[in-house]
């Protein structure tokens, strides 16, 4: 009882745990936001009033170069479209030196010669810039005289979109109209009751 008793007294005798006083635990975000405050620098007049003025030389540049793009884009390439029946013709007009190609093949490839002067018509009524270009045709759909005559109008059509200071669209209309506009007329779907639009199967009694 006695050996309780006294370890009971030391337990009582020993002095309690200092604990931190409050002041120090509230120092620390005191001195953060005097930091913080610090830190933070208030822009002068001069940088505000100079920010928007690079910003607009910045889109005017940008400006200049998208404006500038557009027009070499224009100057390399021209790309126009022929019809004819159920012919579809593409033809692009590049600087080159006066090749011309249908579907990837030279046009003095080409064993008809009555399609091959039907495709470079609108070359004969140009002259010598002809010479300066090289044209690209793809054409689908169709038989043989129907892509030759839609390769035709596409070439005329891209032709007169490049050389646009020779007013080359007034002088094709002049010539034959049907090199820049394109026909309209389309074969008439076939019926039944008959071999053909038209036509009717025969009836015959005995």
């Amino acid at each position: 009882m006695v050996a309780d008793d006294e370890k009971k007294t030391k337990k009582k005798s020993a002095k309690p745990k200092e604990e931190h006083p409050k002041e120090h635990k509230g120092e620390a975000p005191a001195k953060a936001e005097e930091k913080k405050t610090e830190a933070v620098s208030v822009p002068s007049a001069e940088k505000v009033a100079a920010a928007p003025a690079q910003q607009g030389e910045a889109t005017t540049q940008k400006a200049k170069r998208k404006g500038k793009s557009k027009k070499d884009k224009k100057s390399s390439a021209i790309v126009a479209r022929g019809k004819r029946k159920l012919s579809v013709a593409r033809a692009t007009v590049k600087p080159g030196k006066g090749i011309v190609r249908v579907n990837r093949m030279n046009v003095s490839a080409l064993n008809n010669q009555y399609v091959r002067a039907i495709i470079v018509e609108p070359l004969r009524y140009l002259g010598p810039e002809a010479n300066s270009v090289n044209i690209h045709v793809t054409v689908t759909g169709g038989g043989m005289l129907g892509q030759a005559q839609a390769a035709r109008t596409a070439i005329a059509n891209a032709l007169s979109g490049y050389f646009e200071d020779m007013n080359l669209k007034d002088k094709f209309v002049s010539i034959d109209r049907s090199l820049i506009v394109e026909d309209t007329r389309r074969v008439e779907s076939k019926k039944y009751r008959g071999p053909k639009a038209r036509a009717r199967f025969q009836k015959s009694y005995r």
